[in-house]
């Protein structure tokens, strides 16, 4: 898929992010360049299709935190899944030091088609 639009973009960066690893909305944003946007990101998320199976649970906020409120459905589906996939998460909180996907400049370079 080559990226065009802005949420095409955020698709393509989130399919991205490893197993394993996280990455807040603000640098969802930034990577797909759209700064400021983390919002939008959220928006983009939420608008995409099921056929694209994102990965949209190992995108959290800027504190490491997940962004649903607590103790509802989707809060605890997002904490399931990374639990799934080996990312300890307390209280709702994830180790952005630990768990944060840091492309390195090939992979920034080599892989985004924008």
């Amino acid at each position: 898929m080559i990226a065009v639009t802005p949420m095409e973009r955020i698709w393509f960066i989130v399919d991205l992010i490893p197993h394993g690893c996280v990455l807040p909305y603000g640098i969802v944003a930034d990577l797909a360049g759209l700064p400021g946007r983390a919002r939008y990101v959220s928006r983009a998320l939420k608008l995409a299709p099921d056929s694209l199976a994102l990965p949209w649970h190992r995108v959290i906020n800027s504190q490491g935190k997940i962004s649903f409120a607590k103790d509802t459905e989707p809060y605890r589906q997002q904490q399931e899944l990374l639990r799934l996939e080996g990312i300890t998460v307390n209280t709702g909180k994830i180790s952005l030091s630990q768990y944060q996907w840091k492309p390195d400049l090939a992979t920034l370079v080599m892989t985004f088609p924008f």
